[in-house]
């Protein structure tokens, strides 16, 4: 066997010669003075070698760099690995083309839009709520990639994107604006990584043709209030049925009500605690819960106690929670759709609160979170309403509950047939 002396002591001669080790492993020293390390083996009943690095660089046994810490293999463990393959039935050297020849095409490709605007969403997901990062992520992988994916992100142009920008305002002009956003943020990392000259910014101002942008639908009148509560309560899943109610008592965005986690809420306090992160300010949030929505979670522990998440996935989900789109879809079966979306049930409260239950707006606007106005409000008004919203919402249930009493119940299929 070799030993590190040894290795040291040979020198070179006029042609090239190898001293073996173990199991297939040789040392080869050059005219020059290299030494290499080669693996022998036979493989399909032919003889091969195989380059394992050059000495010292691979040492004989593997070590751990002092400088960065990170343990370098030596040939002994480069030859055990080559050899378990070869035990295995496949030609490492085969293994080692395939490896570089993948590295070679991810590197072909990482200048190309595809890997770029990847790169772009995984640096902007930490700083964004959870909600803009699937909006981001879904405009870019169904819409904008798979068009511009093998476009050289140096070189990509205004006329390039044109046409998909066109093709997306067609079927969804508001995520058409959004995608241009995004496709700006895209180039500008791109220029940030030296991938692209300095100030070659795509000109998309006016790209997307601006258009009157639609309310979320909602009911706000008592007679349009009435048959939704009604529906929603005789809504035959009960889990999809319970996160409507606690969307309606608490307004909190439809993705909020959908990701919520038992460790969020303190039900002996009667809060909410929303983290951060998934608040579109990304401001932590404390929401106020009626005696409504507690009913609500302690139906639920029958479903998910015990668990990570409030409102557990339906059968054919794969998310970890229940889909924000579920919410949506509940609706429209119901017969809603164009009267009242998930989201509605904010301008529900902002609408109904302030004309008929007297709420204060600031209080309502506290309650739903809405980021502060002006740049003297986001630095100094800290105000909360803690106390006045927590009667505000205690009020809101109570009058739900009186809608709710006052209407006959209609059964899903008429509604169905309503709508």
């Amino acid at each position: 066997m070799l030993t590190v002396a040894a290795i040291e002591r040979m020198k070179p001669r006029s042609t090239v010669y190898r001293v073996a080790d173990t199991d297939g492993l040789c040392i080869e020293i050059t005219p020059n003075g290299s030494r290499l390390w080669r693996y022998r083996y036979r493989f399909a009943g032919k003889a091969r070698m195989m380059a394992l690095g050059s000495y010292p660089q691979v040492p004989l046994a593997g070590r751990k760099d002092p400088a960065s810490g990170t343990w370098i293999k030596g040939a002994r463990e480069l030859r055990e690995d080559a050899r378990q393959l070869v035990q295995q039935g496949i030609d490492p050297v085969a293994v080692r083309r395939e490896q570089r020849e993948e590295l070679a095409r991810e590197e072909d490709h990482a200048d190309r839009f595809a890997a770029v605007a990847r790169e772009w969403l995984e640096h902007r997901k930490p700083g964004w709520a959870a909600e803009t990062y699937r909006k981001a992520h879904y405009a870019c992988e169904t819409y904008l990639i798979p068009p511009l994916q093998d476009a050289p992100i140096a070189t990509l142009a205004t006329k390039n994107v044109l046409p998909v920008l066109g093709d997306l305002a067609e079927k969804a002009p508001n995520l058409a604006i959004k995608a241009r956003q995004y496709l700006g943020g895209i180039v500008q990392r791109a220029i940030q990584r030296g991938l692209r000259e300095d100030g070659r910014f795509l000109s998309l101002k006016g790209a997307v043709r601006s258009y009157e942008k639609g309310h979320i639908p909602a009911a706000t009148r008592p007679q349009d209030i009435a048959p939704l509560l009604s529906a929603i309560e005789v809504y035959p899943s009960p889990v999809v049925r319970a996160a409507l109610i606690l969307a309606m008592l608490t307004v909190m965005r439809p993705g909020v009500i959908a990701a919520a986690r038992w460790a969020d809420f303190d039900l002996d306090a009667a809060e909410w605690h929303v983290p951060g992160h998934m608040m579109k300010t990304r401001h932590a949030h404390i929401v106020s819960l009626p005696r409504q929505a507690l009913a609500i979670l302690e139906d639920m522990q029958a479903f998910s106690g015990g668990r990570e998440y409030v409102f557990p996935p339906l059968a054919r989900q794969t998310s970890k929670h229940l889909s924000r789109d579920t919410l949506s879809a509940a609706l429209r079966r119901m017969g809603f759709q164009g009267q009242h979306a998930t989201h509605g049930f904010r301008g529900m409260l902002r609408t109904v609160g302030r004309e008929r239950l007297g709420f204060d707006i600031d209080v309502l606007e506290a309650q739903l979170a809405h980021a502060k106005k002006g740049d003297v409000q986001k630095a100094y008004d800290r105000t909360t309403f803690t106390t006045q919203r927590r009667d505000a919402m205690q009020a809101w249930a109570d009058y739900l509950d009186g809608l709710r009493a006052a209407a006959n119940v209609v059964p899903l299929a008429a509604v169905r047939r309503r709508g």
